[in-house]
């Protein structure tokens, strides 16, 4: 199964691809970040997001869009931008056809790590060390958003195995 992972954000928005094979090993594929020119008006950093996002889905196919849940801000105006960046990368999945499952933070980072109040530094090595990369993936957003493509891929595995059981 192959999944995309998106750290949206208002100026980088990460992404990472993430395939998982049949004995349950993780491989990477491609991690980036869109980054977004702050001087730019909200539509038309909206507009790169999505048209990016389009090409990455369509030039390597993913089954699947995982992205991180809205989390509380102090900051509403902040909160409010990154709900439009959030709105664009789930469009350009449906319109792609494709499903977009939500993580909490703390999910991403239990599936990740093993707990979820994990320093974003020991989810980027984890990262890098579930993927057998040299290092954890450059800018951050990309390592974080590898880390919610695997957090799909485990919580989908776990899923699998419970509807196995509860069948036998």
């Amino acid at each position: 199964m192959r999944v995309l992972g998106i750290d949206c954000g208002t100026e980088l928005t990460g992404y990472g691809i993430v395939d998982q094979q049949e004995n349950g090993n993780l491989d990477f594929v491609i991690a980036g970040a869109i980054q977004l020119n702050k001087r730019e008006a909200m539509p038309k950093r909206l507009a790169k997001v999505f048209t990016d996002l389009s090409k990455i889905i369509y030039s390597h196919l993913p089954a699947m869009v995982a992205i991180e849940e809205v989390f509380y801000s102090v900051n509403a105006k902040s909160a409010l931008k990154l709900g439009q960046v959030r709105g664009v990368a789930m469009l350009a999945a449906s319109s792609a056809g494709l499903e977009v499952a939500e993580y909490s933070p703390l999910s991403i980072k239990s599936a990740v790590v093993g707990y979820g109040k994990a320093e974003k530094i020991q989810v980027q090595h984890m990262v890098a060390h579930l993927l057998h990369l040299a290092e954890p993936p450059r800018p951050a957003d990309a390592a974080d958003a590898l880390a919610i493509a695997i957090c799909h891929l485990h919580t989908h595995a776990t899923l699998k195995r419970y509807e196995v059981a509860s069948r036998g």
